[in-house]
């Protein structure tokens, strides 16, 4: 459903401060697919993401969304097909509009727009109903600005709008690492049961290793820009934490030891 193929990306180039920050990236994600990418800082995760949805074009490679060659779209051309919900709170939602003028702003990507009422009758059942999942009494506060909200209900809004207009992918980056424990899990529920009821084809970044293990079918892990490991099924779910950290530092080379879990 989409491939990404020897995608490179450089930034800062020709100076001092040059980082190769995807090199030759190749994956390829079939349609349902939910997977978790994980790695420590400055792997290329949060890069590959930025790339998909079109932030910015790769120096090399190409990126095909169902056989279509999009590599030179703009991010706004791919915005139709992409929904995303980022790690913070205040991005993906407008702190000053109301919660169902939002909702209905994200109901319309990709559409034609008019000058009909932004909010309809019709528009405020289905909000609801959509709220009402969340378990957190949103839907009795259509007309509540978003910016009165919590970081978790923002998320939690924010994780609705990105599915309204069901995506043809879904892309998270690390969308609860600026939340506390309990909020983080409230919104992960949310989002497994969101992906698993629309059937979303998922890229998800984590920097929990508990949650990419169990979440998801596939789980790939990144480093100095390169994909050094890439399970599913079976081979994923016999997949331990310490499993995990040991092929990790066995791959770049180093041996283990448990206090280097402080790094990843």
């Amino acid at each position: 459903m989409l491939t990404l193929e020897g995608i490179t990306k450089r930034f800062h180039k020709g100076s001092i401060n040059e980082v190769l920050a995807l090199d030759g990236v190749d994956l390829n994600i079939r349609q349902g697919d939910f997977i978790t990418v994980i790695g420590s800082n400055g792997a290329g995760k949060s890069t590959t993401l930025n790339c998909v949805a079109g932030c910015f074009f790769p120096d090399k490679g190409t990126i095909s969304l169902h056989g279509e060659n999009i590599t030179a779209w703009p991010e706004h051309k791919r915005a139709r097909f992409i929904g995303r919900v980022f790690q913070d709170p205040l991005m993906g939602s407008a702190a000053s509009l109301s919660i169902e003028e939002n909702m209905a702003l994200a109901d319309r990507r990709g559409k034609s727009r008019g000058l009909s009422r932004g909010v309809k009758a019709r528009d405020r059942d289905r909000f609801r109903e959509l709220l009402s999942q969340i378990g957190l009494g949103l839907e009795d506060r259509l007309k509540d600005k978003v910016g009165l909200l919590s970081g978790g209900q923002r998320q939690s809004l924010t994780m609705i709008m990105a599915t309204m207009v069901r995506p043809d992918i879904l892309l998270l980056d690390e969308h609860t690492a600026a939340l506390d424990p309990k909020t983080a899990g409230h919104v992960l529920e949310l989002t497994d049961k969101i992906v698993e009821s629309q059937k979303l084809t998922t890229l998800m970044v984590t920097h929990n290793m508990n949650h990419a293990l169990t979440l998801g079918n596939r789980l790939i892990m990144m480093h100095q820009g390169r994909v050094i490991l890439n399970i599913e099924g079976e081979e994923k779910s016999r997949f331990s934490v310490e499993d995990l950290l040991e092929r990790f530092f066995s791959l770049k080379g180093e041996a283990f030891s448990s206090d280097k879990m402080l790094l990843v």
